[in-house]
């Protein structure tokens, strides 16, 4: 499966969320190197790990293509495992191709990719920021399946010089089988997966709103997931893959319906986050910092706190600023500072010593506002930072405290 966009690409055999984008305490921030796994690399400059569910799964893969080898090679014997470990290494270097290629087009569209991860069910490009129009979300989708049909084409090629009955030949025509069964079901037309992103970018070019199409394509998502959950177990038994149903143990029967379980599972889950983040994205232009800013009134850094605060409350102001004799701000005053002074202290204790030194970081254009608000304040956190008018006047100060709360805010609201 494959979820793109800022939530990830969680894929079963292949394949944004968004971790999400938002503040948290301290400030809105992500930590500019992701952990999840062993890094193996940083192909165009994007980190690769393999997290440690992988090897669960490569495990499993060498387990179970190992009893197929044991049917088709018997001459193998205890090798035929490593022939599996081979298999599945090669088919999560697949996964890596994929991935690479949502990667690639992202990062020529300028979109910044987080993190590739290697996991259970596939693969998961962490890509921060939404497609721009529709027919750049299209092709961002469309290019991972496409490059797994390359691979399927490219694994039947090699097929042609090789024995069938040898390893090689084996080895190819499983690699070409589990590609094209990775494009084929990535291109089911149902977020999280690329086909559910083509859909959402043909209904938003259509609708020309971007919501109309994440809620088309997660819940026809949702509906593959129900699908998957009753159908897959279902084929299984009817013998579409292939197989003789009269051979099925019970075992069969629990192992398939476990992984319908889990792929459904998946599905539903990222459907609704899909819709999640689509809910936010559509809410974030409220976060503006011109609305969220407290007012400020500023005052010398000798100034005892029950004198600044006096003159706070007659301006109706809720936050202070620290300037030097020629009115240019060098601190804030910290709201937690001020909440630990005693009130019979305050006459005493002279603002300086509660202000936060300002840097660079902190000072905030008051024309910010959505994505671009929560990119600045996540480059330096933060508790308060000074907001500034585009003449470098004092608007105010912006509590990183009143932006989680209108984020949370607009993660609660519906979407109009």
């Amino acid at each position: 499966m494959d979820e793109s966009g800022d939530s990830g690409r969680p894929q079963p055999g292949a394949g944004g969320t968004p971790p999400g984008t938002g503040p948290g305490k301290g400030g809105p921030q992500r930590p500019e190197e992701p952990g999840g796994g062993l890094l193996m690399g940083r192909p165009f400059g994007v980190p690769v790990y393999v997290a440690p569910s992988w090897f669960l799964v490569a495990a499993l893969i060498t387990w179970v293509f190992g009893g197929q080898l044991d049917r088709v090679l018997p001459e193998l014997g205890t090798a035929r495992y490593l022939v599996s470990l081979f298999f599945a290494i090669a088919f999560y270097a697949s996964v890596l191709v994929h991935e690479l290629a949502h990667t690639v087009v992202a990062l020529r569209y300028k979109l910044p990719v987080r993190r590739i991860q290697l996991q259970f069910f596939g693969g998961v490009s962490e890509i921060e920021k939404e497609s721009e129009t529709p027919g750049r979300e299209f092709l961002l989708a469309f290019v991972g399946p496409l490059l797994s049909l390359v691979l399927a084409g490219v694994f039947y090629i090699g097929m042609l010089f090789v024995a069938p009955g040898t390893v090689p030949g084996v080895l190819l025509a499983g690699l070409m089988i589990s590609n094209l069964l990775v494009a084929a079901f990535n291109l089911l037309p149902g977020l999280p997966l690329d086909g559910g992103r083509m859909l959402r970018a043909v209904v938003w070019k259509i609708t020309g709103r971007p919501m109309s199409g994440t809620v088309a394509a997660a819940w026809v998502g949702r509906a593959l997931a129900v699908v998957t959950l009753v159908g897959l177990p279902l084929l299984t038994h009817t013998g579409t893959f292939g197989n003789d149903p009269g051979e099925l143990s019970g075992m069969d029967t629990i192992t398939d319906a476990l992984l319908a379980a889990i792929l459904a599972a998946i599905i539903w889950t990222g459907a609704g986050n899909s819709l999640r983040m689509a809910r936010l994205r559509e809410h974030l232009p409220e976060l503006r910092a011109r609305t969220l800013t407290r007012r400020a009134v500023p005052v010398e850094s000798a100034t005892p706190l029950s004198e600044a605060l006096r003159r706070a409350n007659e301006a109706g102001a809720r936050a202070l600023v620290v300037v030097d004799g020629h009115g240019e701000p060098k601190g804030i005053v910290r709201e937690t500072a001020i909440v630990a002074v005693p009130e019979h202290r305050r006459p005493w204790v002279a603002v300086s010593g509660l202000a936060q030194d300002l840097t660079e970081g902190m000072k905030v254009s008051a024309e910010l506002a959505g994505e671009a608000l929560l990119d600045r304040l996540k480059a330096s956190p933060a508790t308060e930072y000074l907001v500034l008018e585009e003449t470098g006047e004092i608007y105010g100060v912006l509590s990183t405290a009143d932006v989680e709360r209108a984020f949370v805010a607009a993660l609660a609201r519906p979407a109009a």
